[in-house]
Formats: C-alpha cells, sequence, structure tokens
C-alpha cells in the first residue's frame, strides 16, 4: 500500500497538494475505470483527471480488504475518488479515508441511474433529495481538506430541467460544493434501463450552458455524448470543464492528444506502440502480484482500432489471455501483430 504510505507523509510534512485543473477528465465507470485502465491512461496524457468506478460507503466500510476499493498505483495522480452513498456520516468517514490514501478529490455520485443504487438512495434518486446531498456534501466538506465535488444529472424523471435544477445546484452549492459536473441528459427512473439512459434521453448542452452563465462563480463541468477533443474544445467556450466517459475507453488513443491540444504540453506517448511498452512494467508488477492478465489487456482491446493489424491484436489476446498462466509473451505477440509506424514526435515530450 505504498500509494497510502506516501499519502500520509504527505499530509504529516505538511506537503501542499498543488491545485487540480479538471479542464479535461475521463468519467468514472463501473468495471472500466479500474486502477489497470487508469495506469493504462497514464501512458497517454499526464493531465487529464482520472477518476474511480463508484465505490459505495458500504464497500469501504465494511468491505476486505480496503486494498480491493481503495488501492492504485502512484502514477495515477490526479486521480478522484468517486463514492456512492447518502448517508452523511459515512459519507464523511469515507471522504477521510480517501483523503488518508492520498487521493486528490472525492467526488459524490448522483448522477446513476441503475434499480440497484436506486433501491440504497444512491446515485441520480439523490436529485430528488436535494437537502440530503448538501447535508451529504457539508459534513464531508468538514472531514477533509481536499475538493469535495458533484457530479449529477440535468434532472430526473418529470423534474423541470431549469427550475429544479437551479434549485438543486443552489442548494448543494450553498453547503459549499464549488464544483458541479453535470451530465446534460435527464436520467428516466422509471421505464430506462442504465444502459438507455446514456442514449435516449436527449441532449441538453444549452442547459449546463446556461447554468455556468448563471452561477459564475461555480466550476460547472460537462459531460455526455462527447467524442472528440474537437468537440472539447467547443464545449470549453461555455464551461470550465469537459468530461468524455465511453469513447475515453473504447477509442483510448484520444487520450494521446490531450495534452497538446488541451493544455499545450507535449506528452507522454510517442505512438501506440509506445504507450502498450510504457505500461509493460506495470502489467508485470500486477502479474506478479496474482492479476490476471485477460483483466490487464481488457483496457487495451481499442488502442489499435482503426489500424492495421489491430484487429489481429484484439482477437490475440482475447483467446489468449484469459488461458491459465498467460503471460507477457502473449501481450508481446499481440503487438507484433501491429507493425510499428514512425514515432509522431508532435505528441511527445
Amino acid at each position: 500500500m505504498a500509494c497510502k504510505a506516501n499519502a500520509e507523509t504527505r499530509m504529516n510534512t505538511g506537503t501542499a497538494r498543488p491545485a487540480l485543473d479538471r479542464t479535461f477528465s475521463v468519467a468514472p465507470m463501473m468495471d472500466w475505470t479500474t486502477r489497470d485502465y487508469r495506469a493504462f491512461a497514464r501512458t497517454l496524457t499526464r493531465r487529464a483527471l482520472l477518476y474511480t468506478e463508484m465505490v459505495t460507503t458500504g464497500a469501504i466500510l465494511h468491505g476486505s480488504p480496503r486494498e480491493r476499493f481503495l488501492g492504485y498505483d502512484a502514477v495515477e495522480h490526479p486521480l478522484a475518488l468517486q463514492l456512492g452513498g447518502s448517508d452523511a456520516g459515512e459519507l464523511a468517514e469515507c471522504a477521510a479515508i480517501a483523503e488518508q490514501w492520498g487521493y486528490d478529490e472525492v467526488n459524490l455520485n448522483v448522477g446513476c441511474p441503475s434499480d440497484r443504487v436506486q433501491n440504497n438512495l444512491i446515485g441520480a434518486c439523490l436529485m430528488a433529495h436535494p437537502e440530503k446531498v448538501a447535508a451529504a456534501v457539508s459534513a464531508m466538506r468538514e472531514a477533509v481538506s481536499i475538493p469535495v465535488t458533484v457530479k449529477c444529472r440535468i434532472g430526473i424523471d418529470d423534474q423541470d430541467e431549469d427550475t429544479d435544477l437551479a434549485y438543486f445546484i443552489e442548494r448543494v452549492a450553498d453547503a459549499g460544493c464549488e464544483v458541479f459536473i453535470v451530465h446534460a441528459r435527464k436520467a428516466w427512473l422509471e421505464g430506462l434501463s442504465p444502459k438507455e439512459n446514456r442514449d435516449i434521453p436527449p441532449l441538453n448542452y444549452p442547459r449546463v450552458h446556461r447554468l455556468k452563465a448563471s452561477r459564475p462563480e461555480l466550476h460547472i463541468g460537462i459531460n455526455g455524448g462527447i467524442k472528440t477533443l474537437s468537440e472539447c474544445q467547443a464545449q470549453l467556450e461555455h464551461v470550465d470543464s469537459v468530461m468524455i466517459g465511453r469513447e475515453a475507453y473504447q477509442n483510448p488513443w484520444l487520450l494521446a492528444e490531450v495534452d497538446q491540444r488541451l493544455y499545450g504540453e507535449p506528452g507522454p506517448a510517442a505512438n501506440r506502440h509506445a504507450a502498450a511498452e510504457a505500461l509493460r512494467p506495470y502489467m508485470a508488477r500486477r502479474l506478479d502480484e496474482g492479476a490476471k492478465l485477460n483483466h490487464l489487456t481488457r483496457h487495451l482491446l481499442g488502442l489499435f482500432q482503426g489500424c492495421p493489424g489491430g484487429r489481429k491484436f484484439r482477437r490475440h489476446l482475447s483467446e489468449n489471455a484469459h488461458r491459465p498462466g498467460a503471460g507477457l509473451a502473449v501481450f508481446d505477440d499481440a503487438l507484433g501483430l501491429v507493425p510499428e509506424p514512425a514515432p509522431d514526435r508532435s505528441l511527445v515530450g
């Protein structure tokens, strides 16, 4: 648990945390933004803010070992922990634990539409309870010195996207929340599955833009349906930050241009092969710890999307990485199926 030890050392010596730049972030996604995906993402971008999967307060407080839910590699910073829960006391306790473990931010999930989390008053259903969210934010802020942020929707079910969203933001902001990442779709908790809630409710970017215009003192980020960095740049004319979800996972090479195009800095990867090779030492460590190769390589299946040999790369890993005893030789063989291009030095530094 080197990351926890490093965090405690930093807290004990009073070392100041650097201010977070949220210009671009990768959304928290269940089963996708695992520690292994996040380590891979760091071979492509140094600057993007990364989020964990949502972790419930119950898992942190009662699950064992805690490393399973909170462990990460130091390379992942800047890194935010997303919490799922509604009890103010439990959320405050978990926020304090997150700070002890060295996370740079703790984010409250008020956007997930899953039936499973609704039953525990977690996620998007909390948009109907702004006072409860405000109480949770207040308690969390009292417990930590790191930022406490909220990720929400523009509404749920029959809520009015103007009046009800404005009231929700007002109540939670009054409790001290200064950063809201807003998924620009409603969540329909009755009648749509979580998957359908990612596509069917119409996007309403102008509503998020109006929120920023009406609350200029708040940091307003936007999420939902954004697939290119050109779209990100267009959104940044209206809001403070942009969060991308599925596209950053399914087409991870998108991240290789983030540092250059959004921050004006060279990125870490000369080409896709270089990104894969940079992850190799991390993969070796994880395999030594008992991780399965397919649990690591599943996050890389989209790396060579659209490239010659990309389909062979995916097929080789899909057919062999799950086999007993599969190791880095399988990964190396898969890489050998993709012709290596000359590096694009314009992205690298």
